[in-house]
């Protein structure tokens, strides 16, 4: 996921987004078993979290804080570092489910709630378990299709 000029961008330790993904797929799964009345404080939380990485950006992103300060210290050196963009747009991805998730709790609408949650869940787990990130593939695959409709365009 290194961007082709990671100078210009600003870069962060891969396994930093992992260790916050890890956090947040606890919030959202106890978010889901508590359901939307009982999860719904869990679900706000996580979308002020998501907020704050999305718009301010990973360096300000409370789980991003806890892995500076009490993990990253313990472990070596990554191998290199990584484009923040990618994992930033997945944080914007989070916020879009997560906010859906509170509609879905403040109006009533559990189904919407469950479904918006469920997604975000799954996204987290993927990236927690398998170092997968679905939002940063979605952000790497508009950037392929952004190149390829200049280059026809050109």
């Amino acid at each position: 996921m290194t961007s082709s000029s990671p100078a210009a961008a600003e870069v962060v330790d891969p396994r930093g987004p992992r260790f916050a993904a890890i956090i947040t797929s606890v919030v959202l799964a106890a978010a889901v078993a508590l359901g939307p009345t009982w999860g719904l404080p869990l679900l706000i939380v996580q979308t002020v979290v998501f907020a704050v990485g999305a718009l301010l950006g990973l360096r300000y992103h409370p789980y991003g804080w806890l892995f500076r300060v009490l993990v990253r210290p313990r472990l070596a050196p990554p191998a290199e570092l990584e484009d923040a963009r990618p994992p930033r747009f997945a944080q914007s991805v989070g916020l879009g489910f997560a906010l859906a998730g509170v509609l879905g709790g403040v109006f009533g609408l559990a189904v919407l709630f469950y479904l918006a949650v469920g997604f975000a869940l799954v996204a987290a787990l993927l990236n927690a378990v398998f170092d997968y990130c679905l939002g940063c593939e979605l952000y790497l695959w508009g950037k392929r299709l952004q190149a390829s409709t200049n280059v026809e365009g050109a």
